[in-house]
Parts: structure tokens; C-alpha cells; sequence
């Protein structure tokens, strides 16, 4: 199955890193617009089909929505941009690999080294959405990129059918069987989001979906 990455506005994507790399401190003089492009490059590349440039401004607009809970929003941004750069669905070692590009391009722009290697932590906590207690530049980048779990049904199902795609050299069997997998992981936990306003707005419409999808993979999966 195939699906149609939906038109994102590389413009403003463009800007909108600018605009944070100023707010992250950069160094004044050192050109930011190549490091857009292999940015944007990255997130183009042809195997993606959920994790695409309009996975990384559906993440940024939610970051907005959550700011005000992060103690370094400047951060959580930067992190969103570097944390599915690298992204094959065949390999384990994304978020790695995301967090030490990261950590070679940051300091080339001017980043301080401390927020550098806060902007790699988060990167690195991706890989199991779970910040600890107190931690809430983790909560909000967790948050932010789950919260496509909480769409309408219509954009879950885009969601889930994106996913599929993405892991189309998998078997039918196979990947339902760990499509069903995740799904459980995700509903035993206690909560799916840790900010106030991810609980509120986002976890019960999330569930729902994720329920839904589990009840339609069948009870083989």
C-alpha cells in the first residue's frame, strides 16, 4: 500500500528553523540555511511515509501547543527537528544516529555545548517516550510526538495506514503480529502523556484509537 505525503510548507519549516536557532542562541555569521536543507532533505527521503516533513511541522505546531511546560522550549525544538533525521525502518539505531547528528551540527551553528547535549538527550529518549518524573523537556517532545495518536479517526487511520507503508517489506502476519504488539505496550501504559494538557485534550481519544486499531487487526494479531 502507498500513500501521498501531504504538501508541507518547506518555507516555513525554513523560517521556523531560523527562528530557533536564534531563540537556542547560534552564533551570529555561521549560514543556517544549508543545515535547513540537509534537514529537510532528510526528513524527504523516499522510504518515509509517516516520518516525513509533515510528521516534523505536526510535532512543531504541537510543541507550541505544550511550551509553556517545557523549562527549555528552545530545546524541545531543536530536538524535534533532529529526532527522526535519521530514519531507516529496517534499523534499530535511529534515534542514535539522529542524537549524533545532532551533536556534530549544533555545535557547528554556535549552540552552547549544555544545550547541545540537552537537545541529544531528548533525541535519545524517543526511543522509549518515557521521561522521568520532573522532566518536562522530555514531557513535551514525548507528548508532541504522540499526539498523533489522538487524532480523529479519519487522520488516525491515515496515520496507521502511513506506518503500514513504511514497513511494507514486512509480511501481512509479521507485522501485524508486532503492530498488535505495540499496541498493547502503549495501552498498558499508565498514561500515554505526561503534560497537563496531553492528559486533558489527548489521552482519552488516543486510547479509543489505539483500541480501535488493536479490535481491527483481529484476534490472531
Amino acid at each position: 500500500m502507498d500513500t501521498v505525503t501531504p504538501h508541507t510548507d518547506t518555507a516555513g519549516l525554513r523560517a521556523r528553523w531560523q527562528a530557533a536557532l536564534t531563540a537556542a542562541g547560534a552564533a551570529a555569521g555561521r549560514d543556517p540555511a544549508p543545515y535547513a536543507d540537509r534537514l529537510l532533505d532528510a526528513w524527504a527521503q523516499p522510504q518515509r511515509r509517516y516520518h516525513t516533513t509533515a510528521h516534523l511541522a505536526d510535532v512543531l505546531a504541537r510543541i507550541d501547543v505544550l511550551a509553556a511546560h517545557a523549562a527549555d522550549p528552545a530545546a524541545v525544538e531543536l530536538a524535534a527537528w533532529f529526532h527522526d533525521a535519521v530514519y531507516r525502518p529496517d534499523r534499530s539505531e535511529n534515534e542514535e544516529r539522529s542524537a549524533a547528528m545532532a551533536e556534530r551540527a549544533l555545535p557547528e551553528l554556535g549552540i552552547d555545548p549544555g544545550r547541545t547535549a540537552e537537545v541529544a538527550r531528548l533525541v535519545r529518549l524517543t526511543v522509549t517516550h518515557d521521561p522521568a518524573p520532573g522532566d518536562t523537556n522530555g514531557e513535551v517532545l514525548c507528548d508532541a510526538d504522540l499526539a498523533v495518536l489522538a487524532g480523529a479517526p479519519a487522520a488516525y487511520a491515515a496515520y496507521a495506514a502511513a506506518v503500514r507503508a513504511e514497513y511494507g517489506f514486512v509480511p501481512d502476519d509479521a507485522f501485524r503480529a508486532g503492530r498488535a504488539a505495540v499496541l498493547r505496550q502503549l495501552l498498558g501504559l499508565p498514561r500515554l502523556y505526561r503534560t497537563p494538557y496531553g492528559r486533558e485534550h489527548w489521552e482519552d481519544p488516543a486510547r479509543a484509537n489505539l483500541a480501535a486499531e488493536l479490535a481491527a487487526l483481529g484476534p490472531r494479531a
